[in-house]
């Protein structure tokens, strides 16, 4: 059995739905949440210990609000020279504006999803990853507007 068949294993209903009112608040206060669950408000902080430690629930976050939102929101498709990728994560690290980077399978090598305050500094984010060594093309898409985010 592999690590995570042994995680998912040790995992029950109690333990998911405490993980879906996380997702949904993870600011509830332990006695609220111990209150939805039917348990002792003792048992359901074990149990968020328990899942912590076993890197079930990987950390608490918080999600911004519009008003704290970058105004611009764009992915990047990239694809890149053959075994560039680390001199081109590299670069993409020193970037502010690079939020997320994904490896992929297809016609392209890297999902890169990019915020920016203004359009200009967008694009000069855009042309500094073009113009990176190791990187053969890359394509953006600007983000419109969100129809769906089931991000917890």
């Amino acid at each position: 059995m592999n690590r995570n068949d042994d995680h998912s294993a040790q995992i029950d209903e109690t333990d998911r739905a405490l993980v879906a009112l996380l997702s949904a608040n993870a600011r509830a206060p332990v006695a609220e949440l111990a209150r939805r669950l039917g348990l002792a408000r003792t048992t359901v902080q074990a149990r968020i210990d328990r899942l912590v430690a076993r890197g079930v629930i990987a950390g608490f976050t918080l999600r911004r609000g519009s008003a704290l939102k970058p105004a611009i929101r764009a992915t990047a498709l990239v694809s890149i020279e053959p075994r560039a990728q680390a001199e081109v994560l590299a670069r993409l690290k020193q970037l502010p504006a690079v939020e997320t980077v994904h490896t992929t399978s297809g016609r392209v090598d890297l999902v890169v999803i990019l915020s920016a305050a203004t359009t200009e500094e967008l694009d000069s984010t855009l042309d500094r990853i073009a113009e990176a060594r190791g990187v053969r093309s890359s394509e953006s898409l600007i983000h419109l507007s969100t129809k769906i985010d089931r991000r917890g």
